[in-house]
């Protein structure tokens, strides 16, 4: 008896230390920040920002952060499979776990 708890005792040990350990959650605006900002961010030199703020002309916040109108679904869909010189992003570069974070601090602003 004492031999077959013993292995199992210690399978159970090989298993644990063989599992992958779990990913932390990144954030979404560390998804942003490191992804996003260099093209969206507000400001000067942003060419995101720019773009939408000719397409806008002042109807919408052209800075990405600012905006209150942004969903889920349409932040996730641009990123998957980008629109006019923005490129897409594949699941290699931004995870779908970051891009849920990412698209739920895009979406839920106050």
């Amino acid at each position: 008896m004492r031999t077959r708890t013993g292995a199992m005792l210690a399978a159970l040990v090989v298993a644990a230390q063989a599992a992958p350990a779990a990913q932390p959650a990144i954030s979404g605006k560390a998804v942003f920040e490191k992804w996003c900002a260099p093209c969206h961010a507000p400001g000067p030199g942003h060419p995101g920002t720019i773009a939408l703020a000719a397409l806008y002309k002042g109807a919408k916040p052209a800075a990405l952060a600012e905006r209150t109108d942004l969903t889920p679904e349409i932040v996730k869909h641009y990123v998957r499979t980008g629109v006019s010189v923005m490129p897409f992003f594949r699941k290699t570069e931004v995870s779908d776990a970051e891009l849920a974070s990412l698209a739920d601090y895009l979406a839920h602003k106050p």
